[in-house]
This record gives structure tokens, C-alpha cells and sequence, in this order.
């Protein structure tokens, strides 16, 4: 990820530049001082210089102690022109690293030492209140600068943890959405092969326990089979290209005029199922209620066909636009608590989770008539 505030210099190169400026431009002060009437000479001058080189040193530590760097400059930046620059790099650095209410006091001292130098060492041209003030401005200006530097480094940090915090967030959306779609997927591979699978072990096992079966009766059975292989099939070929992101002809989706046919393909594997559908303006359903629906049906029907075997069931739905959608499948309770099929339980939980995201509600278990019953509310806006 970029910065915000662009390409930085490495510590190492920021100290050493900042050492290098500082004595560059310590040495150019004392050149300036050196012209004036009280120049430095013989002890004066080397302790002038050897001031300047410790201040410059001690730059290297403004990162670590910022406010005690720049207290400690104060005399120094006073009594040595070569440690000018230096006194008013640390006042920089302090002011850049700390808030205006701590650095305050330590430009005080440095103006109150500034003022002592110049009562000490006074200038031929400005008068020492003159130079009293330009000093006080200088080190105002240096102290506005330091404020604006902390201030854009907090706003840089800010904005640098805004963005990584936008990032993070937007993998988190990323992969929950990845996760919510592999589930929808799961969700429609249950639907739908479950269903497509139960029917072919409801056939073959009907073959199984009839062996005395016409020929005609044998080859339509047969027929069944292979067409509801051949559609398991095709839809988990639909399945498997959504997961691996390839296009595939997908099925049309299942809507209410479609469960008809579903009921009717039960009753072709030998399940007797009785249909009451009372729906007004079936076509003019949204596509979310009528799948969610037929979904319903879909998996109310397989467990009939997985856990009660040859029951009688009844589907009933009933309502129309702006009074809901009621769906109702009842079978007796099986006798027997074996299955034939296996199953992982998850169907009526996924079921319930589909019907809560299309904002209705599911009820699922045996009644008191002896009756396992699958009832859901969808809503219909008018």
C-alpha cells in the first residue's frame, strides 16, 4: 500500500541531514559573527566551534528526548554562533514531536538566553531591544513551523490508519460476501440434488422390491431414473461453474407456477401427494417469493421421500398479493425412525435461514394429529 504522504527519507539519512544542515549553516553564522567588531578569537573561537559540533552531535538525539534536546541547547545556541542553527533545529523538533503547551516554556528560555548573548555580545547596528525582538520572531516562526509539521504528520497518521482501516474493512465485506455466496450456493446444491437424488432412490428401490413388474411398468421407471440422473446432472454442472466462476447455462429459476411439476414429479416416483394451491395472481409474484416457495416444497417433499417413504403428503398454499403467502406440507409420522437415505440434517436450517431472508417465517415439527408439518409465512407486498 502507498502512503499517503509519499516517499520519507530513512532515519539514518534524516539525522544525517539534519546534522549536515545544522553545521552548514552554524558555520555560515559564525563567519557572519566573525566579521562583526566582537569577533571570536584564540579560546573564545575554538570553544565557539567545539559548542557548535557537541550541538550538532546532540541533534541525533531530538527523536528519542525532543523537549530535554531542546532545553539543553538553550545556552549553547546563546554563548556559541556556531550552535545557532542547532538551538533552533531542536526548538523544530520539539515543536514537531510535542504539544505547543510544553514547547512554550523552552522557546522562553532560549529567548531570555538569546537575550543575555546579546547583552553580552551587542551588535553595532540594531539596538539590543531590536535584536531582542528579531530573535523572539525568529524562534515564533520556527515554533509555528514545528506546530505545522506535527499537525500534517497527525493528519497524515490519521488518514494513513483511515485507509488501513477502510482496506481491512473491505477484505472482511470481501470475504463475508465470498463466504454468504458459497453458502447460497451449498444451499442451492441441497435444494436441489437432494431432491433430484431422493427421487432416483425412490424409483430404483421401487424396482428393487417389485421385480414382478410388466416390462412397460419397468421401462418408464427406468425413464424416470434417467431423467432425473441427467438433470442432477446438468444442475450440478450449474453448481460447479458458479464455484469455479465459469459460465454455464444455468436452469430457469424455480418460481410458483412451477410447483405443480414438482408435485407432479413425487407422484411419478410413487409418493402420494395431494396439491391445494389457492393463490390469487400467482404470476404477478416477485421472484424471491415464489423461489423461496418452491424451495419449501422442494425440501419438505425430499424429507417425505428420505424419512416417510411412501406416506401420503399434502401441499397446501394459499394467499395473494398484500395478505402473504402461506405454504403448509403435512405427512403422517413415519413408523419406523430408520432411514433409507442418509442426511445431514442441515436442510430445515438453511430452509429456515432462505425464508428469514425473504422476511417470513418457518415452523417445522410434529403436531398433535401425528402429523410431521413443514408452515411457512412469506410476505407479498400489494
Amino acid at each position: 500500500m502507498s502512503t499517503v504522504d509519499g516517499p520519507r527519507l530513512p532515519p539514518h539519512a534524516g539525522d544525517a541531514a539534519t546534522v549536515l544542515l545544522a553545521a552548514g549553516g552554524g558555520a555560515l553564522t559564525l563567519l557572519i559573527a566573525q566579521a562583526s567588531p566582537h569577533a571570536r578569537a584564540g579560546t573564545m573561537l575554538v570553544v565557539d566551534v567545539a559548542l557548535g559540533v557537541a550541538a550538532c552531535v546532540a541533534l541525533l538525539l531530538r527523536r528519542r528526548w525532543p523537549l530535554g534536546l531542546a532545553l539543553a541547547l538553550a545556552l549553547p545556541a546563546a554563548l556559541s554562533a556556531a550552535a545557532a542553527i542547532a538551538g533552533l533545529a531542536g526548538v523544530f523538533a520539539a515543536a514537531a514531536r510535542r504539544r505547543a503547551g510544553l514547547v512554550l516554556p523552552v522557546v522562553a528560555v532560549h529567548v531570555v538566553a538569546s537575550a543575555v548573548s546579546i547583552t553580552l555580545w551587542p551588535s553595532a547596528e540594531d539596538s539590543e531591544r531590536e535584536q531582542v525582538l528579531w530573535t523572539a520572531a525568529f524562534y515564533a516562526t520556527v515554533l509555528a513551523w514545528g506546530m505545522l509539521a506535527r499537525a500534517r504528520r497527525q493528519l497524515v497518521g490519521s488518514l494513513r490508519e483511515r485507509a488501513e482501516r477502510a482496506e481491512a474493512e473491505q477484505r472482511l465485506l470481501a470475504e463475508q460476501a465470498r463466504h454468504a455466496e458459497r453458502t447460497r450456493i451449498a444451499r442451492e446444491m441441497h435444494d436441489i440434488l437432494a431432491h433430484r437424488v431422493s427421487l432416483v432412490a425412490l424409483h430404483a428401490g421401487g424396482l428393487e422390491l417389485r421385480p414382478d413388474l410388466p416390462p412397460d411398468e419397468v421401462r418408464r421407471t427406468a425413464g424416470v431414473i434417467r431423467t432425473s440422473a441427467r438433470q442432477a446432472l446438468e444442475e450440478l454442472r450449474d453448481v460447479i461453474g458458479m464455484l469455479r466462476e465459469e459460465p454455464a447455462p444455468h436452469a430457469p429459476t424455480p418460481a410458483l407456477r412451477d410447483i405443480p411439476q414438482l408435485v407432479e414429479q413425487s407422484r411419478c416416483a410413487g409418493s402420494a401427494v395431494q396439491l391445494r394451491m389457492h393463490v390469487d395472481e400467482p404470476d404477478t409474484a416477485p421472484g424471491s417469493l415464489g423461489r423461496a416457495a418452491y424451495r419449501i416444497v422442494q425440501e419438505a417433499l425430499t424429507n417425505v421421500h428420505k424419512h416417510a417413504a411412501g406416506s401420503p403428503a399434502t401441499v397446501s398454499l394459499r394467499g395473494g398479493p398484500g395478505e402473504g403467502l402461506q405454504v403448509d406440507v403435512r405427512n403422517p409420522l413415519p413408523r419406523a425412525t430408520a432411514t433409507a437415505l442418509p442426511g445431514a440434517g442441515s436442510g430445515l436450517v438453511g430452509l429456515a435461514e432462505r425464508v428469514a431472508l425473504a422476511g417470513g417465517t418457518l415452523s417445522h415439527g410434529p403436531s398433535a394429529e401425528g402429523q410431521f408439518v413443514v408452515a411457512a409465512r412469506l410476505r407479498w407486498a400489494r
